[in-house]
């Protein structure tokens, strides 16, 4: 009879699987609470301490740590050795293995947590049992996920519970060990930072990590100048977010958590360029995120400019000679890949929202063009390029784009057309090959009709209102091209 061990704090889905394991022939064995529940809803289970004939003692601190359990988890099945050493030691072979963790993250969300608390809800037995299983994924099905229940489930019926599914589930067991490390890590770690101040002077502030990755901000390495404020922090992110998006050498200059300037090009330096055309004057004091190391040429620029903190992958050591000659510039040396699990967390009274970051793109195949004009390939590259821009610009956020840069941008007003008044009046070129981008969709054809009055083309916007014909008949009125991405990308 093939056996599994239950044993988890996130309790739910668990009574459903184990009735169906022991429909299909597994022998149940566990531990604590989830032995209660089990026991409770009428599930035919074990006590682990009758594959260890060995009690729990210390409050439980010791009740998997044997050798009866980590034997017959981490057996190499196909070593006779392995196995005839377990016949003698009269200890079974385990086949499953069912473990989440205490719940270290939330225990230690609460500003009031004590030390000692924290540490009692640090998983030893829990996490061993998991890293044995997951290591000999080849012979043992690890669950971590109560996601992932009804599928072993269904794959156990159909005979499919292959080597190539348990080696994914292994990949998900040790993602969710190395993150409850981490914060185990950030707990006990000094990982608070008091900052001079907040967004103003009046307000005090400090940088809590709760991560060391080199592709975040907590994680950076700073080579130069003093502290970071909190404005540069928030700035700095907001720069940061948005470079990671472009494969090609790419700037990103931020004023007051908005994109100023945008530009790309065939290197870094002419990207700079470009990023700096677009708004060369609200450029000054403020931020700039490159996706390319920052050369000597491009150092030499950079000195003539004033700016508070500039993100690159890495500086040579000709462009830090020249750029550390000043003294209140920061320089933070950042991975600027993209990670897709990224969140991000935002405080309101008496708690704060979690969310996943916006790094949801829609490919051009995926676009409509909804209109009798088609885009020409001047006109898409303009407008995939301000796709991009658009999600990290507040709403209601409209922006202009041409192939290499952003032109104009009109953020954070309480209505669509108030922002392209802002783009459009504000823009360095408005051509043909210059494309209008909307955040959000057009509930009135009114924005539409004041692009194409100031020369407007082309225009990219979700698509989704009521009122998307009038809209697109205005388009086509006035010959311009507009596409429907079918995504928004509001930034409240």
């Amino acid at each position: 009879m093939k056996k599994a061990i239950l044993s988890v704090s996130n309790k739910s889905g668990i009574v459903e699987f184990a009735k169906s394991l022991h429909s299909l022939g597994y022998e149940l064995y566990s531990t604590g609470g989830t032995k209660q529940i089990l026991e409770e809803a009428q599930v035919d289970v074990k006590s682990v301490t009758e594959l260890t004939q060995f009690p729990e003692i210390m409050d439980g601190r010791v009740k998997t740590l044997h050798p009866a359990v980590h034997g017959g988890i981490l057996a190499d099945r196909d070593k006779q050795e392995h196995l005839d050493q377990l016949k003698e030691q009269h200890i079974d072979l385990i086949d499953l293995v069912v473990v989440n963790l205490y719940p270290f993250q939330k225990t230690v969300e609460n500003p009031d947590v004590s030390e000692d608390d924290a540490i009692e809800n640090i998983d030893i037995g829990g996490p061993t049992m998991l890293r044995a299983a997951a290591k000999n994924f080849k012979h043992v099905t690890t669950i971590v996920h109560p996601s992932d229940y009804n599928e072993v489930i269904s794959r156990i019926k159909n005979n499919q519970l292959d080597e190539a599914y348990r080696r994914s589930l292994m990949i998900k067991v040790f993602e969710h060990t190395t993150q409850y490390d981490e914060a185990i890590v950030n707990f006990f770690k000094d990982n608070k930072e008091t900052l001079r101040y907040g967004e103003n002077p009046q307000q005090s502030a400090y940088f809590v990590r709760t991560s060391n990755a080199k592709h975040t901000i907590a994680g950076a390495k700073q080579l130069h100048c003093k502290q970071l404020s909190y404005n540069n922090i928030k700035d700095a992110d907001a720069a940061l977010s948005l470079v990671k998006k472009f494969e090609e050498p790419a700037t990103i200059a931020v004023k007051h958590m908005n994109p100023c300037g945008v530009g790309i090009g065939k290197s870094i330096e002419f990207a700079f360029q470009n990023a700096f055309d677009a708004d060369n004057q609200s450029i000054f004091g403020g931020i700039i995120a490159l996706n390319r190391a920052v050369t000597a040429e491009l150092a030499q620029t950079l000195h003539s400019i004033f700016l508070e903190v500039v993100i690159a992958p890495k500086f040579t050591d000709e462009a830090l000679e020249i750029l550390t000659q000043k003294k209140n510039i920061r320089l933070l040396e950042i991975d600027t890949t993209i990670d897709s699990r990224e969140e991000e967390f935002v405080s309101v009274s008496g708690g704060y929202l979690v969310q996943d970051k916006d790094n949801y793109e829609v490919s051009r195949e995926d676009m409509k063009v909804a209109t009798e004009v088609q885009p020409t390939e001047k006109q898409w590259n303009a407008m995939l390029l301000g796709w991009k821009v658009v999600s990290a610009v507040k709403s209601n956020a409209v922006i202009l784009s041409n192939e290499k840069q952003t032109v104009g941008i009109g953020a954070g007003q309480m209505n669509r057309v108030g922002s392209a008044k802002i783009a459009l009046e504000r823009a360095i070129e408005i051509n043909e090959n210059v494309a209008l981008v909307s955040d959000g969709f057009f509930p009135m054809d009114d924005t539409v009709e004041l692009a194409a009055k100031n020369g407007i083309k082309a225009i990219i916007q979700p698509g989704g209102s009521i009122k998307d014909q009038a809209s697109i008949d205005m388009a086509n009125k006035y010959g311009i091209t507009m596409v429907m991405t079918g995504m928004r990308h509001f930034k409240h």
